[in-house]
């Protein structure tokens, strides 16, 4: 199983995960898997739809939030927002490193808590966003 890493109480993040993962994610506690991949970003990752009924089976809630990494929007950060906002938690969001939703997870934090907050949470889950301060400030409109 992969690596999952806690954001909060009710968010964690982890790598890829593959449809033979949910049942262990449900028998975790997880109500929720977010997938904020793009279908076909690599060759070796299962499709959405084989993670979602995968995730379904094993009785969890899926949301595919599709987001390129290099280019995420304030569309993407909302979007992911409302997804977890609305989900029935804890909430287990995925990607190819758990980087891309760490990084939306940090971004909706912008008007919550100071960067240090963010980037300390960030970096005790095991992901270095310290180039990301500039952006967090913007999303705070400074």
């Amino acid at each position: 199983m992969a690596t999952i890493n806690r954001l909060t109480e009710s968010l964690s993040v982890a790598p890829q995960l593959q449809p033979e993962n949910m049942a262990e994610l449900a028998r975790a506690g997880f109500k929720t898997v977010i997938n904020n991949r793009p279908d076909g970003e690599s060759e070796d990752q299962p499709t959405s739809a084989e993670l979602a009924a995968a995730a379904e089976a094993a009785g969890l809630e899926y949301a595919h939030q599709p987001v390129v990494g290099n280019n995420i929007s304030d569309v993407d950060i909302d979007g992911f927002d409302a997804i977890v906002s609305l989900a029935e938690q804890p909430v287990l969001a995925f990607c190819r490193t758990g980087t891309r939703c760490t990084t939306l997870w940090a971004l909706t934090q912008a008007d919550e808590q100071d960067n240090a907050s963010i980037l300390a949470a960030a970096e005790q889950a095991g992901y270095d966003l310290s180039q990301l301060a500039g952006r967090l400030d913007q999303r705070r409109g400074q």
